[in-house]
């Protein structure tokens, strides 16, 4: 048995356009996963990265920054494809600005993204889990800002705390049920969300000499932490945050 196989299940992951989601998606079709691609931009070509490796997706177009847009996509997604085994919660923005004059309208589209539809889309999958009598996984993507404070980021640095918190507390809850709910907390990535800093000759040197590692995370790095919590593998791991960084935590 191959205990890191996902034949035989369904995997909802969300924000799968482009960068960590688009190569979540693509690993957890590569072990087996039929993936439901979920995002308000077409997938097209995660479709095709997915089948490049003899995977199976489809795609569901879905305004996400709503709890009820997230929902209407969960219950379509139960509709076309049947039970969902692993929730992938991923989506996700961020807004830069100094405190002192940080906006009310960024906070909520922040923090509403970030965690309020974490938490109701995850509340959807567990009631469904739950009517079924089934266990299954839970993982969501968290932030080193889960565990520092950053600069002029601070919706995201609460949010991102808040997803690492809500993930142990949904642990608490569910876990006695057979579901796991864990979190991956990326490092530095190379993604559009990081091209200025990576631009920024001075700012990717010091981030490079914190890594001890030496090198920026490619999504492929983050993906492969998601599949594993996914996994069968994984069955007794729950309620926790696992930083993939290359080592900044531990500096």
């Amino acid at each position: 048995m191959n205990r890191f196989s996902l034949d035989g299940t369904r995997a909802f992951v969300t924000g799968a356009n482009t960068g960590i989601g688009q190569a979540i998606a693509v690993d957890l079709a590569r072990h087996g996963a039929h993936v439901i691609a979920v995002g308000r931009s077409k997938m097209d070509e995660t479709l095709s990265k997915v089948a490049d490796v003899g995977g199976k997706a489809d795609a569901i177009q879905a305004d996400l920054a709503t709890v009820a847009g997230a929902q209407d996509a969960f219950s379509s997604a139960l509709d076309q494809f049947g039970p969902i085994d692993t929730l992938v919660n991923n989506a996700g923005i961020i807004r830069r600005a100094d405190s002192l004059v940080f906006s009310e309208e960024d906070w909520d589209a922040v923090v509403n993204i970030n965690l309020k539809v974490v938490f109701f889309l995850s509340q959807a999958f567990a009631e469904a889990r739950f009517q079924a009598q089934q266990g299954g996984s839970i993982v969501n993507i968290a932030s080193l800002l889960s565990f520092q404070g950053g600069i002029r980021v601070p919706s995201y640095t609460a949010s991102k705390s808040g997803v690492a918190g809500l993930t142990k507390s949904l642990s608490n809850e569910w876990s006695c049920n057979g579901i796991t709910v864990n979190a991956v907390a990326p490092g530095y990535v190379v993604s559009n969300n990081t091209e200025a800093l990576r631009a920024d000759s001075e700012r990717n040197k010091a981030i490079l000499d914190r890594i001890p590692l030496g090198r920026w995370a490619q999504p492929d790095d983050i993906a492969g932490a998601v599949t594993y919590l996914a996994s069968p593998a994984a069955r007794y791991v729950t309620g926790i945050t696992l930083p993939v960084d290359g080592g900044w935590l531990g500096r």
